[in-house]
């Protein structure tokens, strides 16, 4: 009988595979406030959270409200920032997607009004607001993919600090270990054809290769359920064998 696979050890919720969200430092939203008020605030720090790959501002409002925000790009310690529907349109400044300019970049965009923020919100990327009318705003996210979404909708000005992160190298495997740990990913990550027949269901044999189809049943028990798990088509082309 085989050992368990690698599929079936992290499927059983231990620490190797749980991020550390005890060591996150907040779940970041955008501030409410009541209509037509503008609340400002001061940048008091830069911080780094390990729960994400952009920096966050530590901002303490006028009202003695405090609290993490994205860091946008070019906002820095001492810098003031405002949050409502007259706010002025500056960098780092929440307002409704109704109230911004067209062609204006955006970063933390919400999906519906008063969820936080949804889109937009790795380091380096922005959202641009296209066109809006009193119906819809039509946001194109940093995937290119348009949407529509609500007036209502707040976004903060600007692109998320942090820009250029994947364009440094890791250099050593220990740096990337850190990085993986911090976000509680299991790594390094062996491919299957690499192991022996009794880990994994695609190891074993003379030459790395499957040895056998990868496209499995989505009942197949724990120990086998590994490939291509209930593919509707498999290989190059992608249209199911349908050659019409």
């Amino acid at each position: 009988m085989g050992r368990r696979i690698q599929g079936q050890r992290r499927g059983r919720g231990t620490s190797t595979f749980r991020a550390p969200s005890h060591r996150y430092k907040a779940n970041l939203s955008h501030r409410t406030v009541e209509d037509g008020d503008v609340v400002s605030g001061t940048v008091v720090d830069i911080e780094h959270d390990p729960a994400r790959s952009a920096p966050v501002a530590a901002i303490e409002f006028e009202d003695g409200d405090q609290r993490l925000v994205l860091a946008p790009e070019g906002v820095g310690v001492g810098d003031q920032i405002q949050v409502g529907v007259s706010a002025e349109i500056a960098v780092g400044n929440t307002l409704p997607l109704a109230e911004i300019p067209e062609g204006v970049p955006v970063c933390n965009v919400e999906r519906q009004p008063g969820d936080g923020g949804k889109f937009a919100r790795a380091s380096g990327v922005n959202a641009t607001l296209m066109t809006h009318d009193r119906n819809a705003a039509v946001v194109q996210l940093p995937s290119g993919e348009v949407r529509r979404l609500s007036p209502e909708a707040r976004a903060t000005i600007g692109a998320v600090a942090g820009g250029g992160r994947t364009e440094k190298p890791f250099v050593k495997a220990g740096n990337k270990h850190h990085k993986m740990r911090a976000r509680g990913t299991k790594w390094p990550n062996v491919r299957g054809v690499a192991m022996n027949a009794v880990d994994h269901p695609f190891g074993g044999g003379g030459r790395q290769h499957p040895g056998k189809p990868k496209s499995i049943s989505r009942d197949a028990p724990p120990g086998r359920k590994v490939g291509d798990i209930a593919s509707r088509s498999t290989g190059r082309g992608g249209n199911g064998g349908n050659n019409e």
